[in-house]
């Protein structure tokens, strides 16, 4: 199967269960919110040595935000709903509560399952701090509880609880390209592709990962190591999976609220990546004994 000069490899994806939250920050101006997103965001690449997986998943529009200020929504990931929580709280009390004209609302009020929020965060108000409804300047949720928390350049508004969800994450592509150019400017397009698609986000710095990954390492203490199979410099001392040709690779990994968010932001990327330099575009898994959610590239495209 081809997509122009690409080939797209007759292999899967292998996509796991995890959790999610979603939060809905807003501030001031875009200045404030760029600010506080790209720190609540950051060290959030892949739960093998960070607390979460953590994305923007989208800009709202005017009428979406909960207090009519410029707002975004993020996605955190985790294996277990108490990770995803306590991962969600610290980061919102380090990373939002501290940057200036920022508030932060539950992104999943219908969520079965909630963790502390600002019941979490309100202590920083050292007594001082109050709860109250929601009310016209917090209208979007009217029905639940807030705690407005005293800082120095007014209030800190944040939601007493958020919900979390089953997602699923680990869905990827793999890109083989000629050239390091080439497969970067792919990859560059396959990332902005997930960005423009609902309920994903791509963790990885741009969206895009150099250092794929294998499970198990040599060294005892290590869950996860190089995946050397994809490394170029290797190709003449390991059983290498590169297609003839390649000289680069680039992994986009993609986590979602549900598997077919993950599967159509695969389509797109795969889509938006191939071209010209861009040799295959495969996917990595560990026949099937990682996740129990294969995605098969081909079948994307029936």
């Amino acid at each position: 199967m081809h997509i122009g000069p690409t080939e797209i490899l007759d292999t899967f994806a292998e996509a796991f269960g995890a959790r999610y939250t979603r939060l809905i920050v807003t501030a001031a101006d875009d200045y404030w919110l760029d600010a506080t997103l790209g720190e609540l965001t950051g060290y959030g690449t892949s739960v093998l040595g960070c607390d979460a997986e953590a994305g923007v998943e989208r800009r709202l529009a005017a009428n979406e935000s909960p207090d009519g200020r410029p707002a975004a929504a993020v996605l955190l990931f985790a294996f277990t709903a108490e990770a995803v929580g306590q991962a969600a709280a610290r980061r919102v009390g380090q990373c939002v509560l501290t940057c200036p004209t920022t508030a932060c609302y539950n992104g999943l009020p219908e969520a079965a399952e909630t963790f502390a929020l600002g019941n979490y965060l309100r202590y920083f108000g050292d007594g001082f701090e109050e709860q109250g409804a929601g009310s016209k300047e917090q209208g979007w949720h009217r029905s639940s509880l807030y705690w407005r928390i005293p800082v120095m350049d007014g209030e800190f508004v944040v939601e007493a609880a958020a919900g979390v969800a089953k997602g699923v994450a680990g869905g990827n592509i793999i890109l083989h390209g000629v050239t390091q150019s080439a497969t970067l400017d792919g990859a560059r397009r396959a990332a902005d592709a997930v960005v423009r698609q609902p309920g994903v986000i791509a963790p990885f710095p741009g969206g895009v990962c150099r250092s794929g990954s294998k499970v198990g390492s040599k060294y005892k203490k290590l869950v996860a190591s190089t995946a050397e199979a994809y490394c170029p410099t290797l190709r003449d001392r390991v059983a290498s999976q590169l297609v003839p040709g390649a000289n680069c690779v680039y992994e986009i990994v993609i986590d979602g609220v549900a598997k077919p968010a993950v599967a159509a932001a695969m389509r797109e990327a795969i889509e938006a990546a191939a071209g010209e330099g861009v040799l295959a575009i495969g996917a990595g898994n560990y026949g099937g004994k990682l996740g129990k959610h294969p995605i098969k590239l081909h079948s994307l495209f029936r």
